[in-house]
């Protein structure tokens, strides 16, 4: 990995090679996040995006941690979706609103990228077995991307977590500890049975490497946005859920990435949405707070794929994505985001699991309260497919109507319906 300069602290900026650490700083432990530093050079030179026969997530291959001939899962992850809606943005009094469908990924959420980034590495090392602590979606994320390569995965959920996402682990073969405890409880755990049997971890917030793959989401708005492969341009704002923090930490990097190679002359506005009952790191940077210092908090919101207990292991960084912005961040309660899920299915035709949905009620909270104006070219990230969570999607969505086998009774009620 020429390309690679270091891995460089995010608290102390001490600086290691890539074969010095795997995970984190020596001087930190496990707080002690790395960020992947690039030599901007070698990567425009080996960059070819006149190729349009590739439009998944590989397509920026030059801008991973990665050898160019590594070989890589074969599903298809990224290149994604991407709405405008001009008319809505008209309705909202913003100046555009697009859409970002990370639902459309192989298992039906964002964190497929991570998920790919990571096998890539676990299979280029020879390791045997991978693992990761999850609420969910990263669970079966890397129980479908380890599936697609034969790569055996040993997953920890909390035992909260929705049963389409616990079935999604099973049906792809993986191990699955259902951990009676929250996120935080099933995080340290992964920790500790990986340093026990030498697994190679997923965590986020952990390996430096998921972020790497998350980023890529960036590219592809940049891309898309401006209209011509190659070409990139910047939104004014860019909304995304939050729980960890690794997503936000993860477009935040990609933004950076396009700037330093001189692709996009500024980067966006990051705003960063969190549940009321998951809002650690919002609560922080509203305070001033510094990450380090921030209070723990015990996770509680129906958008379980943001439901940060404890302490979000990525906070230092995603507080750092909205800070180096000008961004903000919006916190929404659950009924918010509940309502969220119809209103952009409705608006957009998108279907979105809570954590999804979060990202756009946020977008109506800044609005109403002038965050974005008339003049802002808005994204928004749907993080994840409403298929994830039927229970909390049929909570919102109202009642069908109970009709006979005959046209009178349907008669009834659709007087009932034009009535209304």
């Amino acid at each position: 990995m020429k390309h690679v300069l270091a891995l460089r602290c995010t608290i102390c900026g001490e600086r290691y090679s890539p074969e010095e650490v795997d995970y984190v700083c020596p001087n930190h432990g496990d707080d002690g996040n790395l960020d992947v530093e690039y030599d901007y050079d070698a990567v425009r030179a080996a960059l070819d995006l006149t190729n349009e026969t590739r439009r998944d997530m590989w397509r920026y291959k030059p801008l991973m941690p990665i050898d160019a001939d590594a070989p890589v899962p074969p599903l298809s992850v990224g290149g994604t979706p991407f709405y405008q809606r001009e008319s809505l943005a008209k309705q909202l009094g913003i100046g555009d609103l697009w859409i970002k469908d990370d639902g459309r990924n192989p298992t039906a959420s964002l964190k497929d990228r991570a998920s790919a980034m990571l096998v890539a590495k676990a299979v280029h090392d020879g390791r045997d077995t991978i693992t990761t602590a999850s609420t969910g979606n990263a669970a079966a994320a890397l129980a479908g991307l380890s599936a697609s390569v034969r790569l055996p995965a040993v997953i920890f959920v909390p035992h909260t977590a929705p049963e389409a996402k616990i079935t999604q682990l099973l049906v792809y073969g993986a191990h699955v500890m259902l951990v009676e405890g929250s996120y935080g409880d099933a995080f340290h755990l992964t920790l500790e049975a990986m340093r026990e049997y030498g697994w190679y971890c997923r965590n986020t917030g952990f390996n430096p490497y998921t972020v790497e793959g998350k980023k890529t989401v960036s590219y592809e708005i940049c891309e898309d946005l401006a209209g011509q492969p190659g070409q990139f341009s910047a939104p004014d704002a860019i909304f995304v859920s939050v729980g960890d923090g690794n997503i936000i930490s993860g477009v935040h990097k990609g933004l950076r990435d396009l700037k330093a190679l001189g692709f996009i002359d500024r980067v966006p506005r990051l705003m960063g949405v969190q549940a009321e009952g998951s809002a650690a790191i919002a609560k922080a940077w509203a305070a001033g707070i510094d990450p380090l210092h921030m209070e723990p908090v015990k996770a509680k919101t129906v958008a379980d794929s943001i439901a940060a207990a404890d302490i979000p292991a990525d906070r230092i960084k995603a507080t750092n994505a909205v800070r180096d912005t000008g961004g903000a961040y919006v916190t929404v309660s659950d009924d918010q985001i509940l309502a969220a899920i119809p209103a952009l299915a409705r608006d957009t035709g998108v279907f979105a699991e809570p954590a999804g949905a979060a990202a756009y009620a946020g977008l109506q909270k800044a609005i109403a309260e002038k965050q974005v104006g008339p003049s802002d070219r808005v994204v928004v990230i749907v993080t994840g497919n409403g298929l994830k969570d039927i229970a909390s999607a049929r909570r919102a969505a109202g009642e069908a109507h109970n009709v006979q086998p005959n046209l009178d009774s349907v008669k009834s009620v659709v007087d009932k319906i034009l009535a209304k």
